[in-house]
């Protein structure tokens, strides 16, 4: 199945897309949409129902593994979470410890691992979101401002304008 366009979702005449490959989002499909209009989009997708035992077992082992390194962490969602790493540059460098850890999380679990690096939750989400797929971005902070303003991503872009006016600009 690898390299092709996979769907994660409900068959149901109600049924909609849980998760896709970016194979399948190359088609314009998303999760929450319609399984019957992401399959007018790519007929030829295959779909799987999805597994929740499995992927909250798979999700406990990513927790496991971070809470043994690291110093605070937020779990946001089944796969997402938020690290402090308030104080770890002074000692050991936070982008270098993350790197070991996603190295560490995808060895011991298979799973391919994204993740930003910056100072504040929005930042490094949307660094998360262009590190994707596997990859991993850090963003200096004295670049938060830039990095927002210059986001390849329109939609990115949106959400950090968004943001920025919710919560005040602090980049």
């Amino acid at each position: 199945m690898k390299g092709k366009p996979l769907l994660v979702g409900g068959m149901s005449d109600r049924g909609v897309v849980a998760a896709c490959s970016y194979e399948a989002r190359r088609y314009g499909i998303h999760s929450a949409m319609p399984m019957k209009t992401a399959l007018r989009l790519c007929p030829e997708a295959i779909v799987r129902t999805g597994d929740h035992d499995f992927y909250s077992e798979l999700s406990q082992q990513v927790t496991g593994l971070i809470a043994e390194e690291a110093p605070l962490y937020e779990k946001s969602s089944i796969d997402e979470f938020y690290l402090d790493l308030t104080g770890m540059d002074k000692y050991f460098g936070s982008l270098k410890w993350t790197s070991e850890l996603r190295r560490k999380i995808m060895k011991m679990t298979g799973l391919p691992i994204s993740f930003g690096l910056a100072s504040n939750k929005m930042v490094s989400k949307v660094a998360t979101n262009e590190a994707k797929p596997n990859g991993q971005l850090a963003v200096a902070l004295g670049e938060r401002s830039r990095f927002l303003r210059l986001c390849p991503s329109i939609n990115c872009r949106w959400w950090a304008e968004k943001r920025l006016r919710v919560c005040g600009n602090g980049a």
